[in-house]
């Protein structure tokens, strides 16, 4: 089940998910396995650093605490789980699936999510550096009072996309396509790339103003006086 967020005039707002778990059983330990199945799991303080998940289903489970560095999780499959302070530089969840899933308090450096699929995914807290979301396709999506330091979405689709109260430093949505992404309520906004692919999204005028030096540059405007 998911709750619908609040979105301005003319913006339909992003639908949130609400993973309600079942009575969860203790994860005993040992490596991930490729194409593994993991249902009604707690995943406690676990280092899964260097293992190989490709292709896992997650399924009704929390993972807290988990180091996940250079973790290969490509097209893994994420339903109605939380993970909540995990950390790891250079996860790989390339053309995963995210479905109902929280994401908070993560500290993650150069997560990889091209190809990924992003659906009703909560990311709240935390700090992810250089996270790649090339190609991906996300839909009811909240970012949450998180810092996402030079996020690149090129080439991704975002429909109800929802910043707030988040920082975003040199975001890169070239090529990206945008559908009712809502960017009103970042507390800091900083584009790199793809200010022309902002049709379909909406900014507050303080953003407008903040923006407008890169707007001038890009269209080759000289401001004077």
């Amino acid at each position: 089940m998911a709750r619908r967020a609040a979105g301005g005039t003319g913006v339909k707002g992003a639908r949130r998910p609400e993973v309600r778990l079942p009575v969860l059983e203790p994860y005993r330990g040992g490596e991930l396995e490729p194409d593994g199945d993991y249902d009604g799991l707690e995943l406690r303080e676990a280092d899964f650093t260097g293992q190989d998940g490709s292709g896992a289903r997650f399924m009704d489970c929390a993972l807290t605490g988990c180091a996940l560095d250079e973790t290969r999780l490509r097209h893994a499959r994420v339903l109605d789980s939380v993970f909540s302070g995990v950390r790891g530089v250079g996860t790989d969840l390339a053309e995963a699936t995210l479905r109902d899933v929280e994401l908070t308090d993560a500290r993650l450096g150069g997560p990889q999510l091209h190809g990924a699929v992003l659906e009703r995914v909560l990311v709240r807290g935390g700090k992810i550096d250089y996270l790649n979301l090339r190609t991906a396709r996300l839909r009811d999506v909240v970012f949450e009072g998180c810092v996402l330091v030079e996020p690149d979405f090129g080439g991704a689709r975002l429909e109800r996309v929802e910043f707030v109260d988040c920082v975003l430093k040199g975001a890169d949505f070239h090529a990206a396509t945008l559908t009712d992404v809502d960017l009103r309520g970042a507390a800091s906004l900083e584009i790199s790339r793809g200010l022309d692919r902002l049709s379909g999204a909406v900014i507050s005028t303080a953003q407008l103003l903040d923006l407008a030096p890169v707007l001038a540059a890009q269209w080759g405007i000289r401001v004077e006086g």
